[in-house]
């Protein structure tokens, strides 16, 4: 009788006292902020034709449009092509910084801000990868993504290590760019740019002010209680905001494979031969016909994929059928971005799936870009300059450190020796190794 309030209490503690999924919140920031900056890269020479002044959908139509559904955009603030042009560099520049996980909840929000404002300027160009992008561009907000493979998280470990050192670190970029963008919120709400949809004006407030709260309490309060009510309610908001996430993952699919189940395409086992041969989604001809020649692999493949979607969200739990169909599925998606050509709506829905990935595989994977990075890294470092003498003919640079080496430069293999493992990243930061008597710099006694 015992046993379910303290379950129901553990539940509780849990949610409130972690942020849950750390690694999977990263791998979803990594993973739209990449979707979103290959895509205005990839349509920068395009981007006029998409999303500017002069495009076949011009201002006026998405003034109008706009005018009536009261979506957010802050292109329509002004038709001018500067701005147009500021504001995609600009959305170029935040996923970019949310990528890296530079103050992630600020970038956070401005990402938001550059997803809505292009998608919402035209939005007949977009399909179901950029819906995906749309929904989760605003989940982020209220995400912790910055707990692990961010300069945030690095940030953090070396305020904590001066910290234990007696030191006090000061962050003043943070109040700084907190009080610019509070300056232009205030502008653009007085000059009437935040007369639409209250959602979004609201959101941008609501976090500019919980900013402001978060500094205030780490600053003056004089008892770790405060913070740590707000850490309570930031972990509330995080688990909350990854629920739905992963809701919303197990919506699209499901609703993919139920629309899917009713169409006589997809009962008579046809569906996915059509597609391949629309030339539109055809980039490579010759595979499309390669993979239409067999009808009982088309068969197969439009019954699997019929199955995959409706059974996903009955498979969360049992962890090993579902990391089966979760494979499935990143390959079905894998597939499409090569032979459809939809490599951007793939890109969404693998970062829409990330979700539900293993922490255990991720942190093998994290590792696993750690030694890679450290092995390029020392390669770099044990790599010496290379020399040439008048004829052309490359001249040898001896090791520091080994007989006849120069005497008083510190050598490369012991600069490699500084390298200073944190949690699988290397940073070189520990003073150079002190010179025994008798020794020359840089070599070990």
């Amino acid at each position: 009788m015992n046993r379910f309030p303290l379950k129901l209490s553990g539940a509780v503690a849990r949610v409130a006292d972690s942020a849950l999924g750390p690694h999977q919140t990263a791998v979803i920031r990594i993973g739209f902020s990449a979707t979103w900056l290959l895509f205005l890269l990839r349509e920068f020479p395009h981007r006029q034709e998409l999303y500017g002044p002069d495009g076949p959908w011009d201002w006026d139509l998405a003034d109008q449009l706009v005018g009536s559904n009261g979506a957010f955009t802050a292109l329509l603030w002004s038709d001018g092509q500067g701005w147009f042009e500021a504001l995609y560099l600009l959305a170029v520049v935040w996923s970019v910084l949310l990528l890296l996980g530079w103050r992630t909840r600020t970038m956070s929000v401005l990402f938001m801000v550059g997803v809505l404002s292009l998608q919402n300027r035209s939005v007949f160009m977009g399909d179901g990868g950029d819906n995906v992008l749309h929904l989760m561009s605003v989940y982020l907000v209220f995400t912790r993504c910055g707990q692990v493979w961010s300069l945030d998280a690095r940030r953090a470990r070396r305020a904590d290590e001066a910290r234990a050192r007696g030191e006090r670190p000061r962050d003043r970029t943070g109040p700084a760019l907190w009080g610019v963008l509070g300056f232009l919120l205030l502008l653009a709400t007085l000059a009437g740019r935040m007369d639409g949809d209250r959602f979004v004006p609201a959101l941008l407030w609501a976090v500019w002010l919980a900013q402001a709260l978060w500094w205030l309490v780490g600053r003056y309060a004089r008892t770790p209680q405060p913070r740590g009510l707000l850490d309570v309610v930031a972990n509330i908001v995080h688990n909350g905001a990854l629920l739905v996430i992963m809701a919303e993952a197990c919506l699209i699919y499901a609703t993919a494979g139920w629309y899917k189940i009713q169409g006589s395409r997809w009962q008579d086992g046809t569906a996915v031969h059509y597609p391949l041969h629309l030339e539109y989604f055809s980039p490579w001809p010759a595979l499309s016909d390669l993979l239409t020649a067999s009808g009982t692999l088309v068969m197969l493949v439009t019954y699997g994929t019929v199955a995959v979607q409706v059974a996903f969200p009955f498979t969360l739990f049992n962890r090993r059928v579902k990391n089966v169909l979760l494979a499935l599925m990143i390959t079905e998606h894998a597939v499409i971005a090569v032979v459809l050509g939809l490599p951007f709506f793939s890109l969404a829905m693998i970062a829409a799936d990330a979700v539900f990935l293993p922490t255990s595989f991720l942190r093998r994977l994290g590792n696993a870009f750690g030694r890679a990075y450290v092995g390029v890294r020392t390669r770099t470092l044990r790599t010496p300059p290379s020399r040439t003498r008048a004829d052309g003919a490359p001249v040898p640079v001896p090791r520091t450190g080994s007989p006849g080496g120069p005497v008083g430069h510190v050598g490369q293999v012991d600069h490699v020796d500084q390298v200073d493992r944190v949690d699988g990243e290397e940073q070189a930061g520990r003073e150079p190794i002190a010179p025994a008597p008798g020794k020359a710099p840089g070599t070990r006694p």
